[in-house]
């Protein structure tokens, strides 16, 4: 019975419908993550898991620099549980539209995609993460992240997170400069 239960949790969670960068869009905005970012941005968000059970939220300062190349991202996070973290992107422009990027934990490169008022950003990564006892390990996730410019001054973001290929859950992010 456990294993029709998991199955079924499995065949469910394969069927999720996700974004793509080719669906139409809903604005005539462009999202030049470069110009997005050129001031100090707050970010508000939280984790839930494949249930929809909140787990964890988060409020996120984010300071950057933009050398015609790179855009380094200074993320300083505060939990509501009062943990923090920080974490240093360093995103390389290699297109008109195209990213990649590297930061501490990050499996390889990241790479990332704008298209319209659309970015899509792939990675994988050692997620610090707070046991039940209190104890922070790492969890080897992958995230395909997407964000959506609606205006001048407000980013949606919402990643979806797989671990072993298998969903765990999504990340809901508000950016506001």
């Amino acid at each position: 019975m456990r294993y029709l239960a998991l199955l079924l949790v499995l065949t469910l969670t394969a069927c999720t419908g996700k974004p793509a960068l080719n669906d139409p869009k809903l604005s005539d905005r462009q999202l030049n993550l470069e110009e997005f970012f050129d001031a100090d941005v707050v970010a508000y968000g939280q984790f839930q898991d494949i249930f929809g059970t909140v787990r964890r939220r988060f409020e996120v300062e984010i300071s950057s620099t933009w050398d015609g190349q790179t855009l380094t991202l200074m993320e300083d996070f505060l939990y509501e549980d009062g943990a923090t973290e920080q974490r240093v992107w360093s995103l390389l422009k290699t297109g008109a539209d195209t990213w990649q990027g590297t930061a501490p934990g990050v499996e390889g490169v990241a790479t990332g995609e704008e298209r319209g008022d659309t970015f899509n950003w792939r990675y994988t990564i050692d997620l610090p993460i707070v046991s039940a006892q209190g104890e922070t390990e790492t969890l080897k996730v992958t995230f395909d992240d997407w964000m959506w410019l609606l205006s001048e001054d407000r980013l949606l973001n919402i990643a979806y997170m797989k671990r072993f290929g298998v969903d765990i859950g999504q990340v809901v992010i508000t950016f506001e400069k």
